[in-house]
């Protein structure tokens, strides 16, 4: 008899906010090291967490490697490609793997070389709870309960804020009314990973929002390790990657000296590179003579590892310098920032730059204004359909004096771009102000350290320069750690060599009212609320000085968009009209859009963006559509073309495919015998709306324009016997007037314009 093949799984749930959290395991992918679903409202995760069985040779880093895949099918959809089926992830996906990758990183050991590899997928995505935070549970329950090392658990949770009050993972319609998109990680004892986009939220209330985060994420870390107990896995042993004591204590003896030396007077970075370098040159001659006087069977020394134990003694100098003197390596103290310049208008035709330069970091950015229709269309989980706001950014290799092959863009330059782009988000004009679609491209020129900060601000530059009417300029600074046992120092304006020895990078960007974004990723397991306090002060101070740089060069957006920016009109037409400007087939857009030489997108709600680079040609196609989708008014005067004449009156066209009768008592104001004595095929006459039927037929009135009569008085005098024109006409001049009225010139019947009474 076969055992039946049914694994129940083992369910753990916990409350945080109100809302239930589940996490599942034992059912789905046993021979994974660890394996978990985590559900929130209706969205579930898969996560998987594995470790190869042997250490990666030839490494000297920890090969971690975290992927979300994006299934569609979890949201009920069929991808959109060619192939109907996920391939390249989309930015989304990338971004949801760096965010869950940055808490778990720094809780692994330090001397793992075994490649640790975790996936994550949705399995059902409701479109209103998020996946990106219950990710970083999912990821982090897998790898607690796995044989993974993991120094763990850590969880992540969303703050928002609604009419001024903070909200615990608000869900996706809630965030649209939300101030505040707040992602923030963490263990049981400190804050390891912040995420965040916001409209100009002060510093006390972020750190409100900061503390209320951490707190929230207890009851999933107690979660975790419940779990833990009921099912977790023996941690595997691995081999740690190997460490030459002896070498290195030679080598601390023989640099160390000659490395404070170089420290102590050379601030420039290149300069201090070259003596560097020959500090590691002198040391791998001494070494490889040594490797050839080696006798068999003795282990040769490694050139690569004494450069790297070289690089580990400088940090370890330069660590010690600043957390006990107060100095940086090129001079600075620990709030000053780098030489700032600020450029606009730099080359024809484009709609806007600017270029940024902070210290030996450059960046330029490029603005470019486009119509509706180049909005991105996203094909993702999410709800979110298109973005007209996008910024790119590019990190070539020339920026930092190197040269390798280019292999696309890569997730740190996804990453980099996206937080650039939230940064500016809240100040980009609403749609209905400002109805362009904008992309911003940030080059990296050159690279010192805090190249997303330097792009915000050249972005904020080029926007401006562009005519982006930004509600108030963005500018962003980098932050950084070094703690050395209970000694800490938070630096303002981070280097490279600073980011790549620190402790934290915090990335704060905001206008002189409050934050728009901000972003951390720590090396150690968590920083305090004392030292996010600190750094959050430092950065409002490092952002009105930058401000003040960029404000002199560019005091406000330039009122004239470039003459190479295309020109839009907007108009809003009733939902119903809408097929009448798109027409059968879409031949009468088409034929609009090749007339006026101009692109006309149609939003659903009725909105109509007409856009071209002539202006006054924008102008035209935009009346004819107001003409085409106008209805008819009672008591509105329109000036309309004869197009059919009968014994009994004439048929005016007075708007696009619109036509009235003018009845032959209504053609003038006097006795009329013929209408053709009044008018012809083709005229242009002056009518008013006197009548419109149930069915939709419309009575007009040349007379009630020729006497100024208001829409009471000309259906009035249209209800009585057509016995003749003039008559008695209310006191308006009385008497029949027609014998001179017949020759007179002020009605030029077929002149165009008609009467204008």
């Amino acid at each position: 008899m076969v055992d039946s093949a049914y694994r129940p799984a083992k369910r753990f749930s916990v409350m945080v906010g109100g809302q239930e959290f589940i996490l599942e395991t034992g059912k789905l992918a046993e021979q994974a090291g660890g394996a978990v679903t985590a559900q929130f409202g209706d969205t579930i995760v898969f996560a998987a967490a594995t470790m190869s069985k042997n250490m990666r040779e030839g490494i000297d880093f920890f090969p971690l490697s975290v992927d979300y895949e994006e299934k569609l099918y979890a949201a009920g959809r069929i991808p959109g490609s060619y192939f109907r089926r996920e391939g390249r992830p989309p930015e989304s996906a990338i971004l949801v793997s760096r965010v869950i990758d940055r808490p778990l990183r720094p809780l692994f050991p330090e001397d793992l070389r075994n490649e640790v590899q975790v996936i994550l997928m949705p399995l059902a995505h409701d479109q209103d709870h998020q996946i990106d935070m219950l990710g970083i549970l999912a990821a982090s329950a897998a790898l607690t309960i796995s044989d993974v090392p993991f120094d763990g658990p850590v969880a992540g949770v969303r703050i928002g804020c609604i009419d001024g009050e903070l909200v615990v993972n608000p869900t996706i319609s809630q965030l649209a009314n939300s101030t505040l998109d707040l992602r923030v990680a963490g263990t049981a004892d400190a804050i390891n990973m912040v995420e965040c986009a916001a409209h100009e939220l002060d510093e006390a209330t972020m750190l409100q929002a900061l503390a209320l985060a951490h707190q929230s994420i207890q009851p999933l870390i107690e979660l975790q390790l419940r779990m833990r107990e009921a099912t977790g896995k023996p941690k595997s042993s691995y081999t740690p990657a190997p460490a030459n004591a002896t070498l290195r204590e030679e080598l601390s003896a023989k640099a160390r000296p000659q490395l404070r030396e170089i420290l102590t007077t050379t601030t420039d970075r290149s300069g201090r590179k070259e003596a560097v370098d020959a500090v590691k040159d002198a040391l791998r001659a001494e070494y490889d003579a040594r490797n050839k006087a080696l006798a068999e069977g003795e282990a040769p020394f490694s050139m690569k590892e004494i450069g790297q134990i070289v690089e580990d003694l400088l940090a370890e100098e330069v660590r010690q310098r600043i957390v006990n003197e107060g100095v940086r390596p090129d001079g600075r103290n620990t709030t000053e920032i780098r030489p700032l310049a600020a450029e606009v208008g730099l080359f024809p035709r484009v709609h806007g730059t600017g270029l940024f330069t902070r210290g030996q970091t450059q960046v330029l950015s490029i603005a470019t204004l486009g119509t509706p229709g180049d909005a991105q269309e996203l094909d993702s989980v999410a709800p979110e359909a298109d973005k007209r706001y996008m910024h790119h950014y590019n990190f070539p290799p020339y920026s930092t004096g190197e040269a390798y092959p280019l292999r696309g863009t890569k997730r740190r330059e996804i990453g980099h771009g996206a937080l650039a782009e939230a940064a500016l988000r809240s100040m980009i004009p609403d749609e209905d102000v400002f109805p362009y679609t904008i992309r911003v491209v940030s080059e990296v020129m050159s690279s010192n350290g805090s190249t997303s900060m330097a792009s915000v601000c050249g972005s904020t530059l080029a926007l401006m320069d562009a005519g982006v009417p930004l509600k108030r300029p963005v500018a962003g600074i980098a932050m950084g750690l070094i703690k050395e046992g209970d000694k800490v120092a938070v630096l303002t304006d981070i280097q490279g060599l600073e980011d790549h020895i620190g402790d934290m990078d915090f990335k704060v960007a905001g206008t002189e009212r409050g934050i728009t974004a901000l972003q951390m990723d720590i090396k150690i397991k968590g920083v305090t609320h004392a030292v996010m306090t600190q750094a959050l002060a430092q950065a409002k101070d490092a952002r009105m000085q930058i401000l003040e740089v960029m404000l002199a060069t560019l005091p406000e957006p330039r009122a004239k968009l470039s003459d190479y920016a295309p020109r839009m009109e907007t108009l809003k037409i009733d939902v119903e009209k809408i097929g009448t400007v798109i027409g059968p087939g879409g031949k009468m857009i088409r034929a609009l859009q090749e007339r006026f030489g101009v692109k006309i997108d149609i939003q659903d709600d009725g909105t109509v963006f007409v856009s071209g680079q002539n202006g006054a040609a924008v102008e035209k196609c935009v009346d004819e559509i107001r003409g085409m989708t106008e209805s008819a008014v009672l008591g509105r005067v329109y000036t309309g073309k004869v197009t059919r004449i009968e014994a009994y009156g004439c048929f005016v066209e007075f708007l696009p495919s619109r036509e009235g009768l003018v009845h032959i008592s209504q053609l003038a104001d006097y006795r009329v015998g013929k209408v053709e004595d009044e008018v012809a095929l083709g005229d242009e006459i002056m009518v008013m709306v006197t009548d419109i039927d149930p069915g939709g037929k419309v009575r007009l009135s040349r007379r009630a324009v020729m006497e100024g009569l208001t829409l009471e008085e000309a259906q009035e005098m249209d209800k009585r016997p057509s016995g003749g024109g003039g008559g008695d006409r209310g006191g308006r001049g009385g008497g029949d007037r027609g014998g001179d009225r017949r020759g007179g010139g002020d009605r030029d019947r077929r002149g165009g314009g008609g009467y204008r009474g």
